[in-house]
């Protein structure tokens, strides 16, 4: 049997990792699109998909955005001259002028920037979407599973109408 090529073996989607809990936890206000200053060793984690953004968290130092908490395991055979910390605070790439509008409204509004996805951009750049939110409060969620269940049911009651 013949090897399949590699590039005819990817997955369609650029979608690396999402991160399901913002989403549910904040309502986001703008979605800004940022780059990550990554090493090798975290490049080839990230094509393997060792990645997880689920208790991840942006903050602002010194003017500059830093992505904090998000864990890319290293792999054994990709790593091994190189003392890898997945743990490790990356750096954001973004404008001043973002960065200057993000800790604007940090400072004086309250609202908190969570990581929302990391996807591929033009097959080579990593790129994450990052959310300017506020935290929803705990009737806010209900409100939100209410509709949602409400989509489906309505969706599952049109689909029944169609068939008869």
């Amino acid at each position: 049997m013949a090897k399949k090529n590699a590039k005819n073996s990817k997955n369609p989607s650029a979608t690396i990792a999402r991160n399901k809990r913002a989403t549910f936890d904040y309502k986001f206000e703008e979605k800004f699109e940022a780059g990550l200053s990554l090493m090798g060793w975290e490049v080839k984690s990230i094509r393997v998909g060792k990645v997880n953004l689920s208790e991840s968290y942006v903050f602002l130092r010194n003017g500059e955005a830093y992505l904090f908490g998000c864990t890319i395991s290293p792999l054994n055979t990709a790593s091994t001259h190189v003392v890898c910390d997945p743990m490790r605070d990356r750096k954001l790439l973004l404008n001043r002028k973002e960065l200057d509008k993000l800790q604007g409204l940090v400072d004086r509004q309250g609202y908190s920037i969570v990581p929302i996805s990391m996807y591929w951009r033009k097959g080579a750049w990593v790129k994450i979407e990052i959310g300017l939110g506020k935290g929803k409060k705990e009737h806010d969620k209900r409100d939100d599973t209410k509709e949602r269940e409400w989509k489906i049911e309505k969706s599952r009651t049109m689909k029944k109408a169609v068939q008869q």
